[in-house]
């Protein structure tokens, strides 16, 4: 098995080229404490005082907020004789300007521990504060992999949706508002100390977002399993991940308020997150962000329009991996090659994100011919494209975005 023992740089100019793991290297897996199951949320008072909150500074969104589950959270922190300070102005794919904000307002309530409550949005937020309690810069100057070198406020992350695995991982995604496009911020120290899990938050996403997020999960397994820095321990969680999606994921869009598929479908999301967060991830993340960037659209749903592009695309490389990640999405694989294992799955995920309503293609999104060329551009600066399987260079990209327009 071969496996990188450092997180992979990013390709840009005047960086290294990631290093190839070498056969037998040493597995390093990081994951935070995990509390998961129906009612967890009664935990994060306890949680929180095992992180020594005592003024816990609490991020979410207005959505979140709707449903009710700030206030539940409140609760449990009161009765853990702390003085909890909620700041809910984030928006999908979290801005700049809005981590600046609730960094203000962290240091104005002198706060101590960081509490993320929602979806992958307020989760980076909430990452996005803890860098800035650092003092080296401005948020937008960690773009890249382990620049957050220095001590963080302990992190407690609860994820109201079913798909981002933003509460294990060691990625914060943030839009430059300025350049529209997203950067990746990427290391250790953004892996959260503890995060809680409680499927009961699932049943209050909009249709939509249980589309997008349960495919980005999907996403995570597949990229994360073929990936450069892929390994033993991560393995397992991705295609435990992508069994569990391809298996609930629509029964989540039918019986929306069954939680035995909620609970199927949050456990997804966190074996996605532990998969990802240690084996990295590929081409359909780095082109996503970029559409994110520019347009503010749903990630999941880039995904999901890009994913079967690039399974044909990287089959070429790792033919014998799709095998492999073709039967964990139950389909029958006797017999067959990586190749047609690859272009079996990529149909398998396009037919799955036609049945929860995900366009065809990027056009659909508000992606013009005229954006590609920049977002094929920006691409090339995305840390996850350096443990892509297949390299891929600007032309290569160009030509991705080209067959998913």
């Amino acid at each position: 098995m071969t496996v990188l023992t450092q997180a992979p740089h990013c390709v840009r100019e005047g960086v290294d080229e990631p290093r190839r793991p070498e056969p037998g290297g040493l597995v390093k897996f990081h994951a935070p404490e995990i509390v998961f199951g129906h009612g967890s949320l009664g935990e994060a008072g306890f949680a929180a005082a095992r992180l020594g909150a005592r003024r816990p500074f609490v991020v979410t969104d207005p959505g979140v907020l709707e449903a009710g589950w700030p206030d539940e959270l409140v609760g449990h922190l009161r009765e853990a004789r702390m003085r909890p300070t909620v700041w809910s102005a984030v928006t999908p794919n979290p801005k700049d300007h809005e981590v600046r904000a609730a960094y203000d307002a962290y240091v104005a309530a002198g706060c101590d521990v960081i509490i993320g409550l929602g979806g992958g949005s307020v989760i980076d937020a909430a990452k996005g504060v803890a860098i800035l309690t650092g003092g080296a810069g401005d948020i937008l100057d960690f773009a890249g992999v382990d620049r957050v070198s220095f001590p963080i406020p302990p992190l407690l992350m609860i994820p109201s949706t079913s798909g981002t695995g933003a509460d294990v991982s060691q990625f914060c995604i943030v839009t430059d508002t300025d350049r529209s496009v997203k950067i990746t911020i990427m290391g250790r120290a953004l892996v959260p100390d503890i995060s809680v899990t409680d499927p009961r938050l699932l049943v209050t996403m909009p249709e939509d977002l249980n589309a997008a997020t349960g495919l980005d999960a999907l996403t995570h397994g597949i990229e994360s399993f073929v990936s450069l820095a892929h390994n033993p321990l991560a393995d397992g969680y991705a295609l435990g991940a992508v069994g569990l999606v391809c298996r609930h994921l629509r029964s989540t869009m039918t019986s929306p308020r069954d939680l035995e598929p909620r609970g199927k479908m949050a456990q997804a999301s966190l074996q996605a997150g532990l998969a990802f967060t240690n084996a990295i991830l590929g081409a359909t993340h780095a082109m996503s962000h970029q559409v994110g960037g520019l347009l503010d659209a749903p990630h999941g749903v880039v995904n999901g329009v890009l994913l079967p592009h690039v399974i044909r695309y990287n089959a070429r490389a790792t033919p014998e991996r799709f095998v492999d990640l073709a039967g964990a999405a139950g389909i029958d694989v006797d017999g067959v090659d990586g190749q047609e294992a690859a272009e079996l799955l990529a149909g398998h995920v396009r037919r799955l994100a036609d049945d929860v309503g995900v366009p065809t293609g990027l056009g659909e999104l508000g992606v013009t011919a005229e954006d590609l060329p920049v977002l094929a551009r920006t691409t090339l600066d995305d840390a996850c494209l350096s443990t892509n399987p297949r390299e891929a260079g600007e032309d290569d990209v160009l030509g991705l975005f080209r067959d998913a327009l």
